[in-house]
């Protein structure tokens, strides 16, 4: 519609300002061309997912879910009761923030409770901790991952302290 107006008054000007004029018209159309393919992503950018009392899943399908959010920019804000087991990987994400009072549980990779082969058990628990802060995953790595009957707890406040930053109180 705006290329069919723009167009229409371009044929009323004389000779060289007509020129002028369909050059800015049709830089004009390309600006909003351009704004319209950028706008689907900077909307996804400010896009926020909050994470509420979440006690973990399958491991297949909370990657495919990080690397939904990851791609799209999504933000991540942790401020449920609990983030347990696989919803702790959430804090991998880039610019993730957790509530100080929600309780994270860690424990190591399992199927159905049950400890995996050591192979299997070192690389799941490489593709978790992964997901974690530098000091965090020091830890996951010498002692979290070992429980496989129940679970660590630790603090947001404590999380926070290892580098995953604040949720702004709402």
């Amino acid at each position: 519609m705006l290329a069919l107006n723009l167009a229409s008054s371009a044929a009323a000007l004389p000779g060289r300002t007509r020129s002028v004029f369909r050059k800015a018209a049709k830089a004009a159309v390309a600006a909003c061309l351009a704004l319209a393919v950028l706008q689907p992503q900077a909307a996804a950018a400010q896009q926020t997912y909050v994470v509420g009392s979440d006690r973990g899943g399958y491991l297949h399908d909370r990657l495919i879910e990080l690397k939904n959010l990851k791609r799209s920019g999504t933000r991540v804000e942790i401020r449920g009761r609990v983030c347990y087991s696989t919803c702790t990987m959430f804090l991998g994400l880039p610019g993730a923030c957790v509530d100080p009072n929600t309780t994270f549980g860690f424990h190591g990779p399992s199927r159905s409770g049950r400890r995996l082969a050591q192979e299997k058990f070192d690389y799941f628990s490489r593709v978790m901790a992964d997901f974690y802060p530098e000091p965090l995953k020091v830890w996951f790595m010498a002692e979290g991952r070992n429980r496989i009957s129940g679970i660590y707890k630790i603090k947001g406040s404590e999380i926070i302290r290892m580098g995953v930053k604040a949720c702004r109180s709402a």
